[in-house]
C-alpha cells in the first residue's frame, strides 16, 4: 500500500526529496564556511567568502520553501488518490468492505488512516533530507578530522537502527488506537442516527453509558499510543543529544592537541549540533512510518475486502419484462421460499419474521445471494447478472433510506410531477419555505420522519426502474396520506411490476394480491380481503 502511494507520485517525490536534500547538504556547508572565515586573515578573501555564505543562503531557502511545497503538495494527491480508491470500494456495487465495519470506522479509515498512509510521501522526502544531511556532514568532518568523521559514520547508523528498534511498540500501539478511535466513531454515529427511536423508547441513559465505554477504551488507547511516542521521541533525542556532546568533546581535545585548527573545531563543533537536526529528523521518520504502516494496514483491509457477491458476466435481459420468480430459495429467514410475480403486477409480501423480510430484499437487489435456490428476472439467474446492471432493472428501496445533504429537487434526481404526486412528496415541498429548492440537511435530518419518508419513495418512483421493490414506506406518515399514497402507486407506475413488503393494511389493500411468508415460505396466496378472513397468522400481522 505505502509503496503504491509513493510510485502514484514518483516525480513528485523525486524532486521534493532532492530540493529537501539539497537543503540538508547546504545547511551543513553553513558551519564550514564560518570555520574557512574564521581561519582567513585577509579581507578581500573573507568578503568572498561571505558572499558564497549569501550564495548558500539563497539556495537553502529556495530548496526548503520548494521542495516542502513539492513534498507536501505529493503527500496530499496520494491521500486523495487512496481515498478515493477507498470510497469506491465501500460503493461498488458487489458490496462487502462494510461487513463488520460500523460507518464511523469506515470514515475514519476514509480520512485519518489514508492521510497517514499518504503522508510516506513526505516522510520519503523528510528520510532523504536526512540522510544528506548526514552524508555531507561526515564527508566535511572526515576531510577535517578522520577519528571524527568515523565516529560519525560509525555512530549514526546505530542511532537510525536504535530508532526504528523503539518505532516497534509505537507502530503496535497505533494501530489499536485508530482501531478504537474508529470503533468509537462508529458507535456515536449509531447513536446520532438513532437518536429519535432511543428517545422513543427511553433508552438514552444506557445508549450513553456505551458510548462512555467506547470512548473511554478508544481514549486509554490513545493515551497509550501517546505514551509509546513521548518514549521514542525521549529515548532518540537523549541519545542522539549524548552522541553530538562526544562529537564536541573529541573535536574539542582534537584542537587543543593542536591537530584542527580554531576554525576547524568551530566548523566541528557546528556540524556536531548540525548533526542534530537530520537525526531528529529521522527519528521523526521512524515515528511516522511507525503510524503510516499501521494504517496502511487498515486501509488495505478494506480495499482487500471480497465482494459480498460475484460480480458475474451475464448480461441482464433487455427489455425488461419484469417477471421474477424465485425457486427453493434458502438464505435468512428464508427457507425454500418459492415465488413468482407477474409482469406488471403489483404484489404485497407480509414477512411476520423480519429476518425473512431482510433475505428477500437482499435477494432481489443482489447484495446477498442466496445460500440454494434460483431467483431469476424474466428467467435470467441473478447470481450470474452484474449488481450494477442489475440495479438498472431492480430498485430495491430500503425502508431507512438516507437522502443527501441538498435541496428536495436534488434528491429526486428527476423531477417528475407523477412521482411527487403518487408518493405525497408533493404537499411536502409546498409546505416547505423554498418549495422544492428547500435543503434537507445532512441525512434529510431538516426534515420530519413522514416528510423524508415521502421525499425517499418520491425519488424511487422518480427512478422509474422496470421492477420497484419497496420496504415500508408509509410508516411514519399518517393513515390519510398513506391511503393517498396506497391510490397512486398503482397509477405511477402502470405496466411496471411492483412489489410492496410491508404490512400496512392500505397498502396491501392496492395490491392485485398478497403472499403471506411464514416459516420462510409462501403459507397463503390470495387478495388482501380474503387473507383477513382466512388467515390468523395474516390478520395477527397486519391488524394487530
Amino acid at each position: 500500500m505505502l509503496r503504491q502511494a509513493i510510485g502514484g507520485q514518483r516525480g513528485a517525490v523525486i524532486l521534493g526529496a532532492f530540493l529537501l536534500a539539497l537543503h540538508q547538504a547546504t545547511e551543513a556547508l553553513i558551519p564550514v564556511l564560518i570555520g574557512v572565515m574564521i581561519d582567513e586573515t585577509e579581507l578581500s578573501s573573507l568578503l568572498s567568502w561571505l558572499g558564497v555564505l549569501a550564495g548558500v543562503y539563497v539556495v537553502l531557502s529556495f530548496s526548503y520553501r520548494f521542495g516542502g511545497r513539492i513534498a507536501e503538495g505529493s503527500a496530499e494527491r496520494a491521500a486523495h488518490d487512496l481515498r478515493l480508491r477507498v470510497v469506491r470500494r465501500v460503493l461498488h456495487a458487489g458490496g462487502g468492505a462494510e461487513d463488520g465495519r460500523l460507518p464511523g470506522a469506515l470514515t475514519t479509515i476514509a480520512t485519518e488512516d489514508v492521510r497517514r498512509a499518504g503522508a510516506v510521501n513526505l516522510v520519503v522526502a523528510v528520510a532523504a533530507a536526512g540522510l544528506s544531511g548526514l552524508a555531507v556532514g561526515t564527508v566535511v568532518l572526515l576531510n577535517t578530522s578522520l577519528p571524527l568523521g568515523l565516529l560519525v559514520l560509525l555512530g549514526t547508523p546505530a542511532l537510525a537502527w536504535l530508532g526504528h528498534l523503539l518505532a516497534k511498540p509505537l507502530e503496535r500501539r497505533s494501530s489499536t488506537e485508530q482501531e478504537r478511535a474508529a470503533h468509537a466513531s462508529g458507535v456515536a454515529a449509531d447513536l446520532v442516527a438513532g437518536l429519535r427511536v432511543l428517545k422513543g423508547i427511553g433508552a438514552e441513559q444506557a445508549a450513553v453509558e456505551r458510548y462512555r465505554r467506547t470512548s473511554r477504551d478508544s481514549l486509554a488507547a490513545t493515551m497509550r499510543a501517546a505514551r509509546a511516542q513521548a518514549l521514542q521521541n525521549g529515548l532518540v533525542l537523549a541519545l542522539t543529544g549524548l552522541f553530538v556532546a562526544l562529537v564536541a568533546y573529541i573535536g574539542a581535545r582534537l584542537a587543543q592537541e593542536g591537530t584542527i585548527s580554531l576554525g576547524q573545531l568551530v566548523s566541528s563543533v557546528g556540524l556536531a549540533l548540525f548533526l542534530m537536526g537530520p537525526l531528529h529528523l529521522l527519528a521523526w521518520v521512524n515515528s511516522e512510518l511507525a503510524q503510516a504502516r499501521a494504517s496502511a494496514a487498515r486501509v488495505a483491509e478494506v480495499l482487500a475486502a471480497p465482494p459480498a457477491v460475484a460480480p458475474g458476466s451475464t448480461p441482464a435481459p433487455s427489455p425488461v419484462q419484469g417477471s421474477v420468480r424465485l425457486r427453493g430459495v434458502r438464505l435468512g429467514g428464508l427457507d425454500g421460499l418459492d415465488l413468482e410475480v407477474r409482469p406488471g403486477e403489483l404484489l404485497g409480501v407480509v414477512a411476520p419474521d423480519p429476518a425473512a423480510a431482510s433475505a428477500l430484499l437482499h435477494c432481489l437487489g443482489r447484495s446477498a445471494d442466496p445460500l440454494g435456490g434460483v431467483v431469476e428476472l424474466d428467467g435470467v439467474d441473478l447470481t450470474g447478472v452484474d449488481p450494477a446492471a442489475l440495479r438498472e432493472a431492480i430498485l430495491v428501496a430500503a425502508h431507512d433510506a438516507d437522502l443527501f445533504e441538498g435541496t428536495v429537487l436534488e434528491n429526486l434526481g428527476a423531477h417528475t410531477p407523477a412521482a411527487l404526486a403518487a408518493s405525497g412528496a408533493d404537499e411536502v415541498i409546498d409546505s416547505l419555505p423554498e418549495g422544492g429548492q428547500s435543503l434537507v440537511g445532512e441525512r434529510g435530518n431538516s426534515l420530519s420522519g413522514g416528510q423524508r419518508q415521502r421525499v425517499a419513495l418520491a425519488r424511487a418512483l422518480a427512478a422509474d426502474r422496470p421492477v420497484l421493490v419497496l420496504h415500508e414506506p408509509t410508516t411514519a406518515v399518517d393513515a390519510v396520506t398513506e391511503a393517498r399514497i396506497a391510490a397512486g402507486l398503482r397509477e405511477a407506475r402502470p405496466g411496471r411490476t411492483t412489489i410492496l413488503v410491508t404490512t400496512s393494511p392500505a397498502l396491501l389493500a392496492a395490491a392485485d394480491r398478497v403472499v403471506l411468508v411464514d416459516g420462510g415460505r409462501v403459507a397463503a396466496d390470495a387478495t388482501h380481503a380474503e387473507l383477513v378472513h382466512e388467515s390468523d397468522t395474516y390478520r395477527t400481522a397486519v391488524l394487530a
